[in-house]
């Protein structure tokens, strides 16, 4: 299953060089861990000689982030990591709400045995790794692509992988801190026994409110750095 972990991450470009894939990577990685945040300026040349590559591989990288409106280029100052206004981010957040709770509805109806027991066995290893937030975060998005491929719905599929990369955007999960890691957890249980009762329509209000609390939770963070930016 793990392997599906990068699903999310691939270009929409399939003539990438071998070198130019690795450098989108690595970059979409420190994006998503909030190393290049916001307004974060993207020197080729400094970029080449972090990553050990040439500025040719770079520069498709770049390209790559700019096709999937991460990377904007801003006059007199270059590629620069893209900034999202308020109203983006509940925009961005209206969209996952849909989307994940549209995954649940379909998966609760044609999720098999297998796919069921998967998903519950990544939710038991999320419980057992409560002190380490980069294998809650990996597991997470574990469970997430395993229940849209349950779901059975090529588009969705897309769909939210486009969506997921614009939330790269935010920096890191919001499952960092450990009580909404344990609240995500126990709305996962939840969820797997909707879909163990064939119940689409419980399935999807439980997946619908398992976003909105992640929304409350990202807005709440948003607004404490704000604070501390202000502060400094």
């Amino acid at each position: 299953m793990r392997a599906r972990l990068e699903t999310a991450a691939q270009p929409v470009e399939t003539s990438a060089t071998p070198q130019g894939l690795g450098a989108y990577q690595r970059l979409l990685e420190d994006i998503r861990k909030g190393d290049l945040g916001p307004g974060a300026r993207l020197r080729e040349t400094d970029l080449a000689e972090r990553l050990g590559v040439s500025r040719t591989p770079v520069r498709e990288a770049i390209r790559q982030l700019e096709a999937d409106g991460l990377v904007v280029h801003v006059p007199r100052f270059g590629a620069t990591v893209r900034s999202l206004d308020y109203a983006e981010i509940m925009e961005l957040y209206e969209m996952r709400v849909v989307f994940e709770g549209t995954a649940a509805r379909l998966a609760a109806r044609s999720a098999s045995e297998a796919e069921l027991a998967e998903l519950a066995a990544i939710n038991a290893e999320m419980a057992r790794s409560a002190d380490d937030p980069g294998a809650i975060y990996t597991l997470n998005r574990e469970f997430h692509l395993t229940l849209l491929d349950a779901a059975k719905n090529r588009f969705l599929v897309k769909a939210t992988a486009t969506l997921h990369k614009t939330l790269f955007i935010l920096g890191p999960s919001t499952l960092t801190e450990r009580e909404r890691a344990a609240q995500a957890v126990e709305q996962h249980e939840r969820l797997i026994a909707a879909m163990r009762a064939r119940d689409p329509e419980t399935a999807e209000k439980i997946m619908r409110a398992h976003m909105e609390t992640a929304h409350r939770t990202r807005l709440r963070q948003l607004r404490g750095r704000v604070r501390k930016m202000e502060e400094d």
